[in-house]
C-alpha cells in the first residue's frame, strides 16, 4: 500500500523520533537522495524560512576505519545515510529534528532558548503513582503507531535503488526495538553469507554515546505521546543486587506461576509480542526483519550459564571500572585492554580490565543474567528491564565523565570498528547525530541522575559551560599563546628602556644595549610551543 494512503489510516499523534522520516520514504524522496521536509510552522524545507536551517549536502567523515569489516559497498549503514539520502536538514542554533521542529535536548521554548534540566530517578524511588504512570507509558507507547517514522523491510537494493520502496508502520515502543535490531544486525553478503563481526552500537567506542542518544531519543518520544514534558526514564541500580528485585507483577513483571520462562497472567507486559529475535532465520532468508510478532516476552533471571556470569555486578566492580583512566585502547573492539568502554560494556574483567570475551561482566552480565529475549543482542531492547538497565550503564558513563573531565579528543578519531570514529554518524538515526557530540556531560544535554546531582548552577554559569569546554580544549594553545606575548612584551620593553638610556648616555662608561645594526637584525623570536 502507498504510504501516503498508509498515513490516512494512522491516528493523529504528536510528532515521533526514530528512524526513516515517513516525509522520505517515498520513490522521489530515494531517487533525488533527499530528506529535506518542510516544517509546518513556516510551509518551508527544513523551517528555512525561520531560520531554522536548511536542506544541505551531508559531510561524511573520511577518516580510515579498523580492520574489522574487510568490505566497501555491500552494507547500507556503511557511511550513513548516504545510500539513502545525501542531503538532508541541518539546523541552526538550538533548533533540531528531520525538519529542524524540534529543540536540541536540554533546551525548549517557542524559539529553543529556555535551558532545562530533568532528572532521572532510581525506580525504587518512585511514588506508586509515578511508577504504575511510568508502566502505563510504556504500554501506551507498544499500542500507540508512530506518526512520523516508517521501519525499511527491504534492503536499498531490494527495493531496487529506491524505486520500489518497501517500508512498514511501526507502534512507538516497537520503533525502538527495530533501530537497536538495525544497528546491531549481520551484514548480508548474498546467498547464504553473512559477516557478523559487525555493530554498529556495541563493541566498540559508540557503545555508550549510542546508548545515550537512543534513551534520550525514547524518553523525548514518550513525552510527546504522552503529553508528559517532565517525564524521565527511571534507571535500575543493580550494584549488589541478589536477584531480579524488580522482576514482580508491581513492577517489571514476575514469573509465570507454571511456565518460569514467560512473564506472569498479572503483568503489564505478560500480552506483549516481541519482534526482531530471529536473527538466523533473516540471515538464512537474506532479509530484514519486518516487525512481525514473533510470541512472548522471554526471561527467566538467575537460571542463566553460572560459569560465564556466576552473579549480578557489584559495587566495587563498578568502582574499579571508573577508576581506569583510558576511555578506548589498543584495537578499541572487544579485545580491548584497559579500557573504561570495553570494562563497562564487559567484555574485559571488572577486576583487572584485560579482555576476556568466555565471560561477561557489568553491563553484558545483566543481559545474560536475564536469561531470556534480554539475553540476545539484536532482540534485547523487547524487555522493557532495557531501558531500566540502560539509565544505570548511561549513570556510570557520566560518573566517569564527571571524574575524569576527558576533552573531546579523547573519543577516537579514526581507526575504530565501522562506524565508530568521532565523526561518524550514528545508524540508524535521521536526524543525524555523531558519535563525538555526545561525549560530553548530560547536564549539557538537559538531564541528570538523582544520585549524582550536584549544586545547581546559576545562569551565567550554565551559559558558560559550551565555552569552557572549548577553552578546555585549546588551553596548550592558550597558555603558549600567553607565554609568547610574555616574552614579545618584555623583549620590546627592554629595548625601548635601552633607546631611552642611549639618548640621555652623557658618560663613554655607558655601554648601549645595541651596539651594531647587523646585531639587532640577528634577533629572532622562537618558541617550542
Amino acid at each position: 500500500m502507498p504510504l501516503l494512503a498508509m498515513g490516512f489510516l494512522l491516528v493523529v499523534l504528536q510528532p515521533s523520533t526514530g528512524q526513516f522520516p515517513r516525509a522520505c520514504a517515498n520513490t522521489q524522496s530515494l531517487l533525488r537522495k533527499e530528506c529535506c521536509p518542510t516544517w509546518d510552522g513556516d510551509g518551508s524545507p527544513c523551517g528555512e524560512l525561520s531560520s531554522r536551517g536548511s536542506c544541505q549536502n551531508i559531510l561524511l567523515s573520511q577518516t580510515p576505519l579498523g580492520p574489522q569489516f574487510p568490505f566497501s559497498g555491500v552494507d547500507d549503514r556503511e557511511d550513513w545515510p548516504s545510500v539513502f539520502y545525501n542531503r538532508t536538514c541541518k539546523c541552526e542554533g538550538n533548533f533540531m529534528g528531520f525538519n529542524c521542529g524540534e529543540c536540541k535536548f536540554g533546551f525548549s521554548g517557542l524559539n529553543c532558548t529556555e535551558r532545562q534540566l530533568r532528572m532521572r530517578r532510581n525506580i525504587f524511588q518512585l511514588t506508586t503513582s509515578e511508577k504504575d504512570k511510568f508502566l502505563a507509558y510504556l504500554n501506551f507507547a507498544k499500542n500507540t503507531l508512530s506518526q512520523d517514522y516508517v521501519i525499511a523491510i527491504g534492503t536499498y537494493t531490494q527495493m531496487n535503488n529506491g524505486s520500489n520502496p518497501m517500508f512498514r508502520n511501526i507502534n512507538v515502543y516497537d520503533l525502538f526495538v527495530w533501530m537497536h535490531y538495525y544497528a546491531s544486525r549481520d551484514t548480508l553478503l548474498g546467498g547464504s553469507n553473512v559477516w557478523r563481526d559487525i555493530d554498529f552500537a556495541h563493541e566498540a567506542p559508540g557503545f555508550l554515546p549510542w546508548h545515550r542518544v537512543f534513551l534520550l531519543m525514547w524518553e523525548r518520544e514518550i513525552q510527546k505521546i504522552t503529553g508528559d514534558e517532565n517525564f524521565t526514564i527511571p534507571y535500575w541500580d543493580w550494584r549488589d543486587a541478589e536477584n531480579c528485585v524488580i522482576c514482580t507483577d508491581e513492577y517489571m513483571g514476575g514469573r509465570h506461576p507454571t511456565n518460569p520462562n514467560i512473564l506472569s497472567p498479572a503483568s503489564f507486559f505478560s500480552s506483549w509480542q516481541v519482534i526482531c529475535t530471529r536473527s538466523e532465520e533473516y540471515n538464512s532468508q537474506q532479509a530484514l526483519c519486518n516487525a512481525t510478532g514473533e510470541g512472548p516476552i522471554l526471561r527467566n533471571p538467575g537460571n542463566n550459564d553460572k560459569s560465564r556470569t556466576p552473579r549480578l555486578p557489584s559495587s566495587a566492580e563498578v568502582e574499579f571500572c571508573l577508576s581506569l583512566t583510558q576511555y578506548e585502547s589498543g584495537s578499541m573492539d572487544k579485545m580491548a585492554n584497559y579500557s573504561f568502554r570495553n570494562t563497562l560494556e564487559g567484555f574485559a574483567d571488572p577486576r583487572t580490565a584485560i579482555s576476556n570475551i568466555s565471560q561477561s561482566g557489568l553491563h553484558n552480565a545483566l543481559h545474560i543474567y536475564m536469561n531470556g529475549s534480554m539475553s540476545q543482542v539484536q532482540g534485547s531492547a523487547n524487555d522493557p528491564i532495557f531501558v531500566l538497565h540502560h539509565a544505570f550503564v548511561d549513570s556510570i558513563f557520566e560518573q566517569w565523565l564527571r571524574r575524569h573531565r576527558p576533552m573531546l579528543e579523547v573519543y577516537p578519531a579514526a581507526n575504530a570498528p565501522i562506524g565508530h570514529n568521532r565523526e561518524n554518524y550514528m545508524v540508524p538515526f535521521i536526524p543525524l547525530y555523531r558519535n563525538g557530540e555526545f561525549f560530553k556531560s548530560s547536564r549539557e544535554l538537559g538531564y541528570d541522575y538523582e544520585y549524582l546531582q550536584e549544586p545547581a548552577l546559576d545562569s551565567f554559569q550554565e551559559f558558560l559551560i559550551p565555552y569552557l569546554r572549548q577553552a578546555r580544549q585549546i588551553w596548550a594553545w592558550l597558555v603558549g599563546a600567553a607565554v609568547i606575548g610574555g616574552v614579545v612584551t618584555a623583549l620590546l620593553t627592554g629595548l625601548i628602556l635601552a633607546c631611552r638610556k642611549k639618548r640621555r648616555g652623557t658618560s663613554s662608561e655607558i655601554q648601549p644595549l645595541l651596539i651594531e645594526s647587523e646585531d639587532y637584525n640577528n634577533i629572532s623570536y622562537q618558541s617550542n610551543f
